[in-house]
């Protein structure tokens, strides 16, 4: 019943053991929203989802913050006088909100904006600056930036010699001792909007992108907690000045720290400053959301997904059959049997425990409605009612289960059952009179319209061909 988690600062699988079992912490880097979401942010969004629903199976209690980033260059870059920087914002926070809710993301604990913190990040840098690790440019400019070589554990995240890297090209290097200083805060220009500054020890400004994290972390979990999440392309410089920052100012900060991997088009990461993205929204659109979540989950969360059409038609033939099951088995299981908790598999649990091993978890999922089947075929309903239940606490594990609930009380519903059951009895009479050029026509019609018929022991039922 441990959780093993793959830690990036270790390079290793390392047991997990939060600091208080009861109520592990979790820290995700947020969206900078600047514009809409891709699939990538999604796929993100997805991978630490799972991560804290198999915490929450596991220790009762997470406290998730995932915050958000609304004041950056890239948000100032692209407003308008008719939208200015703090409406295009909260117009593009709403969006990722819509996007993570429609695919199943818990909504955080927390999820704090970056301009509610501003004065926990003042303070933080103050305390730097007294502890010598950081230091106002001396050109009155405002700004102020961290000195990497006053930290001699700089470059340990991602295991990096501090001589072998580049030129930090977050801030203007006016005033810089080292061109890999980074900023932490800085000094208002002329050019940008004048609701974009704050007052400071240093004069009119506004945070770093880096500070940000380290100070609302700090805010809502304290000085250290359990994970530290974000993507792959986090790793440097974000999360790398953040862990110095913070243990700089005198932070024990983050016990482990999970990457997730990126989505490719070909070999490249999907950015959006390649143009090679696939916007969530345009995504949404044309898949049903738990599809979308499916395809983006199945893969293990380090791993990199190259998302093509075909990935979003195998998940959908998955979700049918899992639900095709459901549903045969809510036909004879007597009413509230089908209802009943079941414990996970333990083939399911060791898998997920294992540094949240999907696929592995998957094959156990679909393993178990294949003998759910079975079981149908031989009549044992015992049998369905356990496959029933475990296929139900898996599916909520992985926060599919949603999508299999069944929907037949909505008017929709009720009109098309009426409509399909009355061409089953006609098809039924023209078979019983050997009238087959009739029941084939009807048979075909029913199929035109997307309707999946199923003949069996207990009558004809059907079902709409989704995939």
């Amino acid at each position: 019943m441990t959780v093993r988690l793959y830690d990036t600062r270790a390079q290793a699988l390392r047991d997990f053991a939060p600091r208080d079992p009861s109520n592990v912490t979790v820290y995700v880097c947020g969206p900078t929203v600047q514009s809409g979401p891709h699939i990538g942010h999604v796929r993100a969004a997805v991978g630490f989802d799972i991560l804290r629903r198999w915490l929450e199976y596991r220790h009762g209690r997470v406290t998730f913050v995932r915050n958000v980033t609304d004041i950056d260059d890239k948000i100032l870059a692209n407003a308008t006088d008719a939208e200015p920087w703090w409406a295009l914002a909260y117009r593009i926070e709403l969006e990722f909100t819509r996007a993570y809710a429609a695919v199943g993301v818990l909504a955080p604990t927390y999820e704090p904006r970056a301009t509610a913190s501003v004065p926990q990040m003042i303070e933080l840098i103050e305390t730097l600056i007294e502890r010598g690790h950081a230091y106002a440019a001396p050109d009155g400019s405002g700004d102020v930036y961290f000195d990497v070589r006053s930290w001699p554990e700089y470059g340990s995240l991602t295991r990096q010699s501090l001589d072998a890297m580049e030129a930090a090209a977050d801030a203007d290097p006016r005033g810089k001792r080292d061109p890999r200083d980074f900023a932490l805060w800085k000094g208002a220009k002329p050019e940008e909007p004048s609701d974009a500054a704050w007052s400071s020890p240093w004069g009119l400004g506004r945070p770093g992108w880096h500070i940000e994290c380290s100070a609302m972390s700090r805010r809502y979990l304290g000085g250290e907690f359990d994970i530290h999440g974000g993507g792959l392309d986090l790793r440097f410089p974000h999360h790398e000045n953040e862990l110095a920052q913070s243990t700089a100012a005198g932070d024990a900060f983050a016990r482990y720290w999970v990457h997730n991997g990126l989505v490719t088009v070909g070999d490249q990461k999907m950015s959006k400053s390649l143009g090679n993205f696939l916007l969530a929204d345009d995504v949404l659109r044309e898949r049903d959301p738990r599809v979308v979540r499916y395809a983006l989950g199945a893969a293990h969360y380090r791993s990199s997904l190259d998302l093509t059409p075909a990935s979003f038609d195998e998940a959908e033939a998955a979700l049918g059959r899992i639900r095709s099951f459901l549903q045969r088995a809510a036909r004879v299981l007597p009413d509230g049997s089908a209802g009943r908790a079941a414990d996970l598999p333990v083939a399911f649990a060791s898998a997920m425990d294992d540094d949240l091993a999907v696929p592995q978890a998957l094959a156990v999922l679909h393993e178990t409605v294949r003998s759910g089947n079975t079981a149908l075929d031989a009549g044992d309903h015992d049998a369905v009612a356990a496959a029933v239940g475990a296929v139900s606490a898996m599916l909520a594990v992985l926060g599919l289960d949603a999508a299999d609930e069944p929907r037949g009380d909505d008017a929709e519903t009720i009109a098309l059952d009426a409509l399909v059951r009355t061409m089953i009895d006609q098809r039924a009479e023209a078979r019983a009179t050997k009238d087959w050029t009739t029941a084939d026509r009807i048979r075909d019609a029913i199929a035109a319209a997307g309707i999946v018929l199923e003949d069996g022991p207990e009558g004809t039922h059907w079902s709409v061909n989704r995939g």
